[in-house]
């Protein structure tokens, strides 16, 4: 399996190797081995989700508390979407600038976003599934969005024609810099120390 490190520091995408052959084809996409060694700490799961979404859903962008918050490896398995992991943690270096890959149920690639960034995807296809590994349970309570169409982020939804479809809930989520006002967004240094612990 191959690593590759992401802009926004302690995200990371992760293509494995496939076997096709008669039957059809067998792959692993994660493997805590290469996941501990590029991180550096192995991934607590706590939970997983499966979500499906037809083409032109956008999910996110999606965060919560620091700490403990949530990391997430994410995966499609059917059909194709675009990832999206954003820096919204204030103080960085990258802070507001993302990163994009394409994950599809072709090459299987994975994203592994880190406490305290933020997380959305656009389908690409219709029955598009999303295959998610958390480190913590789902805590309502913790959970933010910011508004997917921000037009200060300009996210790379333009690989889709037509209206986006999106919830109720992440249509009128804030923008960045709304939820910054708002005290929302997590601290860069608080997200650095919490990854040292996952380390310990």
């Amino acid at each position: 399996m191959q690593a590759r490190r992401l802009e926004n520091t302690g995200a990371f995408e992760f293509t494995p190797k496939s076997f096709p052959d008669h039957r059809g084809l067998f792959v692993a996409p994660f493997q805590e081995p290469a996941f501990t060694e590029a991180v550096g700490h192995p991934l607590r799961v706590a939970q997983t989700n499966h979500s499906v979404s037809a083409r032109g859903v956008i999910r996110g962008v999606h965060f919560s508390d620091v700490p403990p918050s949530q990391a997430k490896y994410v995966y499609c398995p059917q059909g194709a979407l675009l990832d999206v992991v954003v820096d919204i943690r204030v103080g960085s270096p990258t802070f507001g600038r993302w990163d994009a890959v394409r994950l599809d149920s072709t090459e299987y690639r994975a994203l592994y976003v880190p406490e305290g960034l933020g997380h959305a995807f656009v389908a690409l296809t219709d029955n598009t599934v999303m295959s998610y590994l958390c480190s913590t349970p789902y805590n309502p309570g913790a959970e933010h969005g910011i508004n997917p169409l921000d037009p200060e982020l300009a996210l790379p939804w333009d690989e889709v024609d037509g209206e986006p479809v999106l919830s109720e809930k992440d249509r009128t989520a804030p923008t960045l810099a709304e939820a910054a006002e708002q005290g929302l967004l997590p601290q860069y240094e608080t997200c650095l120390a919490h990854y040292e612990t996952l380390r310990a």
